[in-house]
């Protein structure tokens, strides 16, 4: 047997060393191969994943208009987007689109012409262990026709309700309004609303004119 068949190099140290030494006689270090570091770092994955993962995509537990709560066969059904009254939740938040409007504006307060205000509802409920914090300008993007639309506060004048701007402690609600300017002709709108809280995934709520 050849002499390279007999000695290794220690990862440490670079010394040669007999191919089964557990420990460098040179530095005194172990040799402890790789595989246990990969498996250690897959455990400790897998129980980070357990202790802070959640569902990947919200899912419809109810509709308002109805007053459906769940599919008492299936469960909660994971849908990609939702529509007016239907409920989605995702890791114990709770939104729901419950009202929208289209407005021309008043004598004193118009949209830009051949646009309209959209004026849209939602609530939503923190069933979460965490405080949670709404925006109508950083939890929410807006699109008519896939192009972007932006918070408009001259639609929001148009409105006398509550405006969705606040925190959401564990177990209470919020209910308020947020409000657009877009083209006139549009087709369809879509909300997104995402809960930086818990996941980075966003609740997706669709118009259809």
């Amino acid at each position: 047997m050849s002499k390279e068949e007999q000695t290794k190099v220690c990862k440490h140290c670079q010394t040669e060393i007999p191919k089964k030494a557990k420990v460098c006689p040179n530095c005194r270090k172990k040799q402890g191969g790789i595989l246990k570091w990969i498996i250690i770092i897959v455990i400790v994955i897998a129980a980070i994943s357990a202790m802070t993962g959640g569902d990947d995509e919200p899912k419809k537990v109810g509709d308002v208009q109805s007053g459906e709560e769940g599919n008492k066969e299936t469960g909660k059904e994971t849908k990609d987007t939702f529509s007016l009254g239907e409920i989605a939740e995702l890791d114990g938040v709770r939104v729901t689109m419950t009202n929208y409007q289209e407005s021309a504006g008043s004598e004193w307060n118009k949209p830009t012409d051949g646009n309209v205000f959209m004026l849209v509802e939602f609530e939503i409920e923190n069933n979460s262990e965490e405080e949670i914090v709404v925006s109508s300008m950083m939890s929410f993007e807006a699109y008519a026709d896939d192009y972007a639309a932006n918070v408009s506060f001259g639609a929001l004048v148009e409105n006398e309700q509550t405006q969705l701007d606040g925190t959401v402690a564990p177990g209470k609600k919020m209910k308020g309004w947020i409000g657009y300017e877009i083209p006139s002709d549009w087709a369809d709108f879509e909300i997104h609303f995402i809960d930086s809280v818990w996941s980075d995934t966003p609740f997706k709520f669709t118009i259809e004119k």
